[in-house]
């Protein structure tokens, strides 16, 4: 499942996070690759520890709690705190094909969680640069994203997946990944569609009606039946 969350940062969140991480001191973005995905990087990122990234990282946060969309999508158990990463053009930067980590850890090794999506949140406007499209395989194929700044995209973290060279100016975003309740794809796709069609019946028939009722009684028994809290 590839699901946009459009619009996850207000133009006040954006304008903020992007003038804490624009004054923070980039480094190279090999530090916090794993073993695979070291061979593949050439970008940029900005320190965990870093006083800027962690302000940043709490609107993050805080903007992904209040999005209904993320939360059906994601049904998150915990989420790693987001990273900072820029890609420029004339630095040969760009990512290759890999796999996320299937564990990740906090930089001070407190906790770890299990990737089951992977999230890109973007930070720069499509117009501002050339390239550095994400490109996601499926089954189905590559899907190439590029979405607005303040956009949001979540995949499987067991996709192959790369960020295209960048040609012109700068990509830059936020990255991160989540541990769901509901760690089997599939489920969570259920589930998600599920949620949008009681959300568009109650819209004409009204929370109270007696079908309404019903199929939100099944999507909770099977949320229920599936989650791994």
């Amino acid at each position: 499942m590839l699901v946009a969350v459009p619009a996850v940062l207000s133009s006040d969140q954006l304008a903020e996070v992007r003038r804490l991480i624009d004054s923070g001191r980039w480094e190279d973005g090999k530090k916090t690759a794993g073993q695979q995905s070291e061979l593949a990087k050439r970008n940029l990122q900005l320190p965990a520890s870093s006083a800027e990234a962690q302000a940043a990282g709490k609107i993050v946060m805080d903007a992904l709690a209040n999005n209904g969309l993320f939360m059906s999508a994601a049904l998150p158990n915990r989420v790693f705190p987001p990273l900072f990463n820029r890609y420029d053009a004339g630095g040969n930067h760009g990512f290759d094909n890999h796999v996320d980590n299937a564990i990740r850890y906090l930089e001070d090794k407190s906790a770890r969680i299990r990737t089951d999506l992977s999230a890109t949140l973007f930070l720069a406007d499509p117009d501002d640069y050339d390239g550095g499209e994400l490109i996601v395989e499926d089954t189905y194929g590559e899907h190439a994203v590029k979405l607005p700044a303040g956009d949001v995209v979540l995949y499987p973290s067991t996709s192959l997946h790369r960020v295209q060279p960048v040609t012109r100016g700068s990509r830059i975003a936020s990255f991160f990944w989540i541990q769901s309740m509901v760690r089997d794809d599939g489920q969570r796709t259920l589930l998600l569609d599920m949620d949008a069609a009681i959300r568009k019946l109650a819209t004409t028939l009204g929370d109270k009606d007696p079908s309404i009722v019903s199929l939100t009684g099944t999507y909770h028994n099977l949320l229920r039946r599936w989650a791994d809290c």
